[in-house]
């Protein structure tokens, strides 16, 4: 097992691309704001292994998630392989991440 936490440059970069669309109909004038929201909600989670990028999903070509290690992306399956190191799945981080941006999504628009 890997040892954590891991320096800035070992970690894994996760960049999530929210689409406008979840935010409701106004949602292409706040997806910005909210990134940023979420942005600063998400750093401390798992902060040992991870380093988080959230962003608006400009286009339907570019992904939702996406890995990087040591400033190169990396396929799912290399994801896979890195987090096993810490016991972990990219299922789990991604279900993790869906909920909570949900709940960023909720907290955002009811503030």
């Amino acid at each position: 097992m890997g040892s954590l936490p891991l320096s800035e440059d070992k970690k894994l970069v996760v960049t999530y691309r929210v689409e406008a669309g979840c935010l409701g109909p106004e949602g292409g004038s706040l997806v910005a704001a909210f990134c940023d929201f979420a942005q600063q909600s998400i750093e401390s989670l798992d902060c040992d292994l991870i380093s988080w990028n959230i962003i608006p999903r400009n286009s339907k070509t570019d992904l939702e998630i996406e890995y990087n290690v040591v400033g190169k992306r990396i396929s799912y399956s290399q994801a896979a392989r890195y987090l096993e190191l810490f016991g972990r799945t990219p299922d789990e981080l991604e279900v993790h991440l869906s909920e909570r941006i949900a709940l960023y999504i909720e907290d955002f628009m009811n503030r």
